[in-house]
């Protein structure tokens, strides 16, 4: 089943300015969490995924359980900037849905409540690791093989992500404050529009860049202020090329052309 948006919600590639890598801006606090108009439809496809395949899609280490519990909280307080209400254990949501909030399981619970994915990353040693993440749009990759990795060994099938941009990233989470999140873009070519793209490290990807559905994900970062963590959130948004706006269409025309 194919769920779109009706456009693209965010597009900060059409300037060129904001092409670059990483090319993290900062984002208003209230910001960081994001609801689009495929949130209904987006939230019955996560709580589907969630309840057939809890094991692909939801995973944490022990040591994530503080972190988990702390990101909870964060989202609780943001949610009512967003349409959402909170009363005691019951929140509900923007599409009329009530969720009965599980402190025991914050991750499965975040999963029910907001369209991002959030990945939990901690400071191990010289990087940071993902320690747990509910992951149920993922972009060709899949949290089994990542989890417990450090950033470099996460990225390693990505060219970009060299020593010297794994050097900087790891500066930024180590600079972050939590009073200020960052957010990105990427920008994505599929020829299968379905939402849940799970891929083995190195196994063909089903992208092509003509294909007929433009795919980005509103990247986020946000260091919790009791735990230290850094929660990087996925918002997935995906349109047809064909309800690109004038200026998004040239803007990828540009990229592909330079590419």
């Amino acid at each position: 089943m194919e769920i779109l948006n009706a456009s693209l919600p965010y597009a900060p590639w059409v300037n060129p300015a904001q092409r670059r890598l990483p090319g993290v801006m900062p984002l208003p606090r209230a910001e960081w969490l994001f609801v689009d108009d495929a949130y209904a439809a987006q939230m019955c496809a996560r709580a589907q995924l969630l309840a057939t395949r809890p094991a692909d899609v939801l995973d944490m280490l022990p040591e994530a359980e503080d972190a988990a519990a702390e990101l909870l909280g964060e989202v609780l307080r943001d949610l009512p900037f967003h349409g959402f209400t909170v009363t005691g254990a019951q929140v509900m949501r923007p599409d009329g849905v009530e969720v009965t909030l599980d402190p025991a399981r914050p991750l499965w619970t975040l999963g029910h409540l907001v369209q991002a994915d959030f990945c939990i990353l901690q400071k191990q040693g010289a990087e940071h690791v993902l320690t747990g993440a509910v992951l149920c749009f993922p972009s060709s990759w899949t949290l089994r093989e990542k989890l417990g990795k450090p950033m470099m060994r996460i990225h390693v099938p990505v060219a970009s992500y060299d020593a010297g941009m794994g050097a900087r990233v790891q500066r930024m989470f180590d600079l972050m404050r939590p009073e200020q999140p960052m957010w990105r873009v990427n920008l994505l070519r599929y020829t299968n529009p379905a939402l849940y793209q799970p891929r083995a490290e190195f196994a063909p990807k089903d992208k092509s860049g003509a294909g007929d559905y433009i795919r980005s994900e509103r990247q986020t970062l946000l260091k919790l202020p009791r735990t230290g963590a850094v929660v990087f959130g996925i918002h997935t948004a995906q349109v047809r090329r064909a309800d690109l706006t004038e200026a998004q269409r040239a803007a990828l025309a540009e990229i592909d052309g330079s590419a």
